[in-house]
């Protein structure tokens, strides 16, 4: 491993000052032999923050940008605080499958000079192997919160032991709807305990949970500066139209010739479409979304952390959790609807110190998205044109919307000069102090109910 820094995303913004070490923050020695096996030198700004704070066992919410390290963050002073003999001592909560995997994987690196015993327990993997595993009693458990309650429910995963609970890309939990999954897990860990939560962003929503449920939590922000991305990250966009994303994504591909490609799509029948298009031209695309079995999931990652596939094409899935350190392209096929989702999604590229490229295809039609994505991220994202790129032409079913639109607005535009207008007479006869607006009824009205309304009453 070359790279200097753990997860380092770029000098300027997030990194400490060179002369902070790992061994200035108060770990252990067991922990910085580690650190150092792994050839991490320098830490980054949110760990500089977040470390000695949750050695003094404070509670914490922590924001920092994708990419800036935050697993170690909060991972290494849990390493040294828990004993090892108790089982469950720590419980860290992550949105996805793909994430609950990286961050144990991780933490098992960070703790190879220790006997920790890390586990990770998300849905897609046969209850019984899991079960199996907390029965060998783990101090860690990383989950998604749908399988952590289950096994919960099961009796298999007590909380009595948990001096710890960690919530990782908090934001993305509430996005996706763990709301009420999250409420009923901290609320039945009532005993004293230290909580972290951590994300990229913070919401007002993720204020109002950090008060109901942490004690005094100090509140640290390492995003480095107004943007949410990192400087390495090249972004631009292309001004396309919808039936031509396809064809301007094959051009691209082959004009320029990316190293290992992340696609993402806002659909899961995009996904697999698009991955299929892409094959049929001769490009290596491989899908991945969640309707796959997780064993075909973990697959396609191990091959695309490998380089066995140049090209993965996913739904917003992995766009928490995809932790692979020479993607250097992020493609946005679709634009999210989130910006937030935006932000998360290019943080994949550009990891552990190196450059990425962020495209992203929009639509004549999505300019104030782009715009409200250019506001979340604190960026300007300029245009780039293919000069050399011809569109398609226009598809016969948009031709035919276009004619059946204009043919409704030429017929409003009839209709509209159809309506009457108020004769002269009624305009002259306006008295602001008899009538609302001033006009004075010249006739009766047309239809009249005669005193006569029926009613449901026979």
């Amino acid at each position: 491993m070359t790279s200097e820094t753990l997860d380092k995303p770029g000098p300027d913004e997030t990194m400490a000052e060179p002369s902070v070490s790992f061994a200035d923050l108060g770990l252990s020695e067991q922990l910085l032999k580690a650190v150092e096996a792994l050839g991490f030198e320098i830490p980054t700004k949110v760990q500089v923050d977040l470390i000695p704070m949750a050695l003094a066992g404070k509670d914490i919410l922590g924001q920092s940008r994708t990419g800036t390290g935050k697993t170690a963050a909060f991972g290494l002073p849990l390493l040294q605080q828990i004993s090892g003999d108790v089982a469950i001592e720590v419980l860290i909560l992550v949105p996805t499958r793909e994430l609950a995997i990286q961050v144990t994987e991780e933490l098992h690196r960070l703790a190879s000079f220790g006997r920790t015993r890390i586990v990770a327990i998300y849905g897609g993997q046969r209850i019984r192997i899991q079960m199996d595993r907390l029965q060998k009693n783990p101090s860690i458990v990383v989950g998604t919160p749908g399988r952590l309650m289950d096994m919960h429910g099961r009796g298999m995963l007590p909380y009595d032991n948990i001096r710890y609970v960690v919530l990782d890309e908090v934001d993305r939990m509430l996005d996706i709807g763990f709301r009420d999954d999250i409420r009923r897990i901290l609320g039945s860990i009532t005993h004293d305990r230290q909580t972290i939560f951590v994300s990229a962003t913070i919401s007002p929503e993720i204020e109002r949970l950090a008060r109901q449920y942490m004690r005094n939590p100090e509140k640290i922000v390492s995003a480095g500066g107004d943007a949410l991305t990192v400087s390495e990250v090249r972004q631009r966009y292309f001004s396309v139209e919808a039936w031509d994303k396809k064809k301007l994504l094959v051009h691209l591909l082959k004009h320029e010739d990316p190293a290992l490609t992340l696609i993402f799509c806002r659909t899961k029948n995009t996904v697999d479409a698009l991955a299929a298009y892409l094959s049929r031209k001769g490009i290596d695309a491989h899908a991945m979304h969640g309707d796959m079995y997780q064993g075909k999931r973990n697959r396609v990652l191990t091959q695309f952390r490998r380089g066995e596939l140049s090209v993965l094409v996913a739904s917003d899935l992995a766009a928490r959790g995809l932790d692979v350190a020479d993607i250097s392209h992020v493609i946005n096929f679709d634009l999210p609807e989130d910006p937030e989702v935006y932000v998360h999604r290019i943080g994949r590229t550009a990891r552990a110190g190196r450059s990425g490229e962020a495209w992203s295809f929009a639509t004549p039609e999505q300019g104030a998205m782009l715009t409200t994505i250019e506001q979340v991220a604190g960026v300007e994202i300029p245009r780039e044109i293919y000069n050399d790129f011809k569109p398609g032409p226009i598809p016969a079913e948009v031709t035919a919307k276009r004619e059946r639109d204009q043919r409704r607005q030429e017929e409003l535009r009839v209709e509209h000069s159809r309506v009457p207008v108020a004769p002269p007479s009624q305009e002259a006869s306006r008295d602001t102090t008899k009538f609302p607006g001033g006009l004075v009824p010249a006739a009766l009205p047309s239809r009249r109910i005669g005193g006569r309304l029926r009613s449901r009453r026979r």
